[in-house]
């Protein structure tokens, strides 16, 4: 019981954080109106979720996070990243090898949440990297 069992995204712009996560991951929202707040049920086919109005203020730009980060494994690093900044994320740390592992990388979306991509490469290292 100790694994990643429901995660929750917010955002300012609801929609568009759906139409963003919907298209880079093919995940599943589903409006929630019995929650008494703006809420939508989401599924990744692994993990379930829910997307929800932001709350509270977000944090401002150029300061870290204040919730847990969660990282999602890719197949292909370089193509996700292309995605993200094609649907209008940013990079906020750029791709770096954790040797032998794997390739990571983390990135803001246009709510202002950072989440991370991973892609397995047990050959990751900077004498390797694919660029």
């Amino acid at each position: 019981m100790n694994g990643l069992p429901y995660i929750e995204i917010q955002a300012d712009d609801p929609e568009r954080a759906i139409h963003f996560y919907s298209r880079l991951f093919g995940w599943t929202f589903e409006a929630a109106p019995e929650v008494p707040i703006p809420y939508w049920r989401l599924d990744t086919g692994t993990i379930r979720g829910g997307l929800l109005q932001r709350p509270a203020k977000s944090p401002g730009d150029e300061c870290g996070t204040n919730a847990f980060v969660c990282s999602f494994q890719v197949d292909d690093i370089n193509a996700m990243t292309d995605t993200i900044l094609e649907l209008g994320g940013r990079i906020a740390l750029p791709k770096f090898a954790v040797p032998g592992v794997c390739w990571h990388a983390y990135f803001v979306d246009m709510e202002g949440n950072t989440f991370g991509i991973y892609q397995p490469d047990e050959n990751a290292g900077p004498a390797t990297d694919h660029d």
